[in-house]
């Protein structure tokens, strides 16, 4: 946003800020949050690369709705299930910690 359309939008009231402000995070929380749409996004470009949903529903014994909800960062998910999945897809740990090393 350029700057004369955020002064616009703070003379007429409004409060411009980020997510974590509006949500009143920790930087702790900023980041779990981040990392989780860091993994969510790795096991979508990875899964679709190999597999359909379904495949790596069956293969982590979980169901084709849950891996939607785990690879669009569905905050239900937990960071176990990214990372299963994730391995799921032939991915090495080395790998998984190279996307969360990338958030920051």
């Amino acid at each position: 946003m350029d700057q004369n359309s955020r002064q616009e939008l703070e003379d007429k009231g409004w409060k411009i800020g980020s997510v974590a402000e509006f949500l009143e995070l920790s930087p702790e929380e900023t980041m779990l949050v981040e990392i989780k749409l860091a993994l969510s996004r790795s096991l979508k470009e990875r899964r679709q690369a190999l597999m359909t949903q379904a495949k790596l529903a069956d293969k982590i014994h979980s169901s084709q709705p849950r891996v939607a909800k785990a690879e669009n960062g569905d905050e239900s998910v937990s960071i176990e299930l990214l990372i299963r999945a994730i391995l799921a897809t032939g991915a090495s740990p080395q790998e998984i910690g190279q996307v969360i090393a990338s958030v920051g």
